[in-house]
């Protein structure tokens, strides 16, 4: 009875532990730049994201190929002359949540949090603070955040026949639907 006993609270434990992370392998991220000149907007369907609510770590992953454009030739010179995917394939957000346990996992409800980390873009690490939105609905997880950064603190070299068109400072959007992480 014992053995039974401890087996059935082992097993609550750790279904507990796993109730509180959340992941997506289809989140969005976009990127827009506007200038006198041109706007220029991509987006990408399949970033991958983990949310632990226990520890408050959070990783969002995204495939620098994988974002698309509504013209051609600037996804290619997105790729081979600006982030260079072929020697940067992905970007990565690593960070933490202030304040997980605000978020109830068993209520719907609207959360804002404070998300600080590290962001890896073009082989550089730069750090990153922002308000993140996240939302609980129907056991569901929707996180999303906006913030701005500048190619050039990554190291990303426009050429100045095009320094026009791109803007200095970029917007960034992510969206995620994530759904309990189960092994």
């Amino acid at each position: 009875m014992k053995k039974l006993f401890l087996i059935t609270l082992l097993i609550n434990l750790h279904a507990g532990v796993w109730a509180q992370k959340y992941f997506t392998k289809t989140g969005h991220i976009s990127f827009f730049s506007k200038t006198s000149v041109e706007n220029i907007e991509a987006h990408n369907q399949q970033a991958s994201c983990v949310l632990d609510f226990a520890t408050g770590e959070l990783q969002f992953q995204v495939l620098m190929k994988g974002f698309q454009f509504q013209k051609a030739l600037m996804q290619e010179h997105f790729n081979e002359n600006y982030v260079e995917s072929a020697t940067y394939p992905k970007a990565v957000f690593k960070g933490k949540m202030k304040n997980p346990a605000t978020v109830n996992l068993n209520q719907d409800g609207v959360y804002t949090l404070e998300v600080s980390g590290e962001l890896l873009l073009h082989g550089i690490s730069k750090p990153l603070t922002t308000q993140a939105t996240i939302e609980v609905k129907a056991g569901k997880v929707y996180a999303k955040a906006q913030f701005n950064t500048k190619p050039k603190d990554f190291n990303i070299k426009i050429p100045s026949a095009v320094r026009n068109n791109i803007a200095e400072t970029v917007a960034i959007t992510v969206d995620a639907v994530c759904m309990p992480y189960t092994r």
